[in-house]
Order: C-alpha cells, then structure tokens, then sequence
C-alpha cells in the first residue's frame, strides 16, 4: 500500500503553500516540519504549531489539521516529533514524555523568530497523544497564548494504568517494568530495538471497537502513510518505560492561557479530555478561557480526518480570539 496523495493522506488545495522546514529542540535534536501558508499572504500572521496523533507522522493528521488552518489565514506547523519520521534523535522510534513536551515549545522557538509570524499570536494544537504533551507544553510554555487539544490521550495514565485503569495498581505496573526491563536487555544484547508492531493486520475478528477504529485510518488508503509507526511497525516495544513514573499534567491547573479540549463523545478515549480538563479547573481561578467541546456522537479517529465532524469552525474562532 502507498499513500494517496505523494506521501500524504490527504490533498494540497492550491490556496495554500507549503514548505519542508527544519528547526532544533533545546537538546539539539533536529526537528522536520512542514510549514504551511496561506498563498499569497502579507504581514505578520498568527501561528500554529500541531503535531500527533501518537505513532504519526506529519504527513498525516497533523498536516491536515495545519493545511486547514493556512486556508483560514494561519501560518502552520505540523512537525515530527523527536525520533520519527523525518525528525532526528537516537535511537529511533521512541517517545519521551519530557522531550516530545520540549518539542512543542521548539516548534515555538521557530515560529518566534520567522518575520511572517508574530511572536504575541503563537498557538499550539495536539492531537490524541500529542494532545496530552500540548497541554503539558501550555503548562510550561508562557509564550504558548492558545492550546488546543483534539482527541486527547494521556499517555502516562494509558501506561501506567492501562485503559480504562484497568490495571492501576501496584503489581500490575511491576509486572510491566518487569517485563520491559527484560526487553531491555535483549535490545542491548542484539544491539537492536524490538519493535512492538502498529496497529494489529490482519485485524483479529475479536478485536475491540477502537481497534478497529484506528485499523480504519492507519492500515487503509484513509489514513496510510509511509513513514508513520502505527500504518507499519510501531514504536519500539520499551518506548513506554518512561511513561510509566513520569506522569505529564501535573500542573495543568495553573495554565492561564487559553485551552480548548475537544473529544467525540463515543470515542474510546473520550475519559482522557473528561478527566484533564476537570483536573485543569479543580481549585484553579483561569477558567474563564477553558472550555471542553464534546461532540456528539463522534468516535476517535473521526477527529484524525473527518472534516465534516472536526468543529473547524470553533476552532478557528477560538484561536482568533486569544491569539490577539
């Protein structure tokens, strides 16, 4: 299978350029985008740095939120994170829920400095697992003035606790570490990294919902792309390891910029942007400009392509207003 449009799964409308740009992280990783500009524009523009699904590439999801957004008149980045696609960092496909926070304020670095953007109107959007490190990133981040999530997924709580926390608790996580400390060593003896494998195919008739879901996108024409982990052999089987004692979020509720969270109701996944956004709030005095938009009858992936249930429209105005 290949990619429908030239490595990308969706297409390039011609009132949009776009361009492959390079840019580094504050721990030298270098980082691949694709820039995306609405054609023919003039001035300083408001800018939005997107990256995710978790597993993705920019030729994926991530593109296509960005391509939408240059037709609306935003200059957008959709990035690699660190250790996939066309990003750099050693080893290769791995996550880090420290350094893939990092690399959204590096997409920010970037933007910052380009005379078509202006600094004060710099937004962030993350998608399902990136969604978590966006929020995590707008936390951190004081220039980040807007943060949309889409889908979200906490990926230090799906580790450590399995879906649905189905396994929080003490041994369960042991069980884990044990079990990818084991890999671990095997990676060193072979001198290689095994690979978890994507998105399961053929697909097991038995398989869950939001696996199907996801076959839907990652093994299908929709949604396949070349250089993106969960359409070929995923991350490495110990990426997870860090997830498991480094829990993101932490002081979400202390973001005062503005949030926009967005999740379809049916999604699988849909407790993650439940459950962020009442810890974002709890106890907090910035909530005038945080807001969960749960769509209904949208299930994950609906939110990964699906311009007619992605609430484009919201989002644009959500960004107009705080990104000012």
């Amino acid at each position: 299978m290949r990619s429908r449009y030239d490595g990308y799964s969706f297409p390039l409308r011609d009132t949009v350029t776009r361009e492959k740009v390079r840019f580094h992280n504050r721990y030298g990783i270098a980082l691949a985008g694709d820039l995306y500009l609405p054609r023919g524009a003039t001035g300083r523009l408001s800018a939005v740095a997107v990256s995710g699904p978790f597993g993705a590439v920019k030729e994926q999801c991530s593109g296509l939120y960005a391509e939408e957004l240059a037709s609306r008149g935003f200059a957008a980045l959709a990035f690699d994170p660190s250790f996939i696609g066309e990003s750099g960092g050693e080893a290769r496909n791995v996550a880090s829920p420290d350094i893939n926070t990092e690399d959204f304020s590096a997409a920010v670095d970037f933007l910052s400095t380009r005379d078509f953007v202006d600094p004060e109107k710099i937004g962030i959007l993350g998608i399902c697992g990136f969604g978590g490190m966006a929020l995590n990133a707008a936390a951190m981040d004081t220039r980040i003035k807007a943060t949309v999530t889409s889908t979200m997924y906490d990926m230090t709580r799906v580790n450590a606790n399995g879906y649905f926390d189905a396994a929080d608790s003490a041994d369960a996580r042991y069980e884990t570490k044990k079990a990818l400390n084991a890999q671990r060593t095997e990676d060193y003896r072979n001198g290689t990294y095994a690979r978890a494998g994507g998105v399961a195919d053929p697909l097991p008739q038995d398989a869950p919902f939001f696996v199907k879901d996801y076959y839907d996108y990652y093994k299908t024409e929709r949604g396949y792309t070349e250089r993106s982990l969960n359409s070929n052999d995923g991350w490495n089987v110990t990426s997870s390891l860090s997830f498991l004692n480094m829990p993101i979020l932490h002081y979400s509720n202390e973001i005062r910029s503005a949030v926009l969270m967005i999740h379809g109701e049916k999604a699988h996944s849909c407790y993650f942007s439940r459950d962020a956004y009442a810890a974002m709030v709890k106890d907090s005095p910035y909530t005038d400009n945080k807001e969960l938009l749960i769509l209904p009858g949208a299930v994950h992936t609906d939110l990964y392509d699906r311009k007619d249930i992605i609430p484009f429209d919201q989002i644009e105005g959500f960004l107009r207003t705080y990104l000012k």
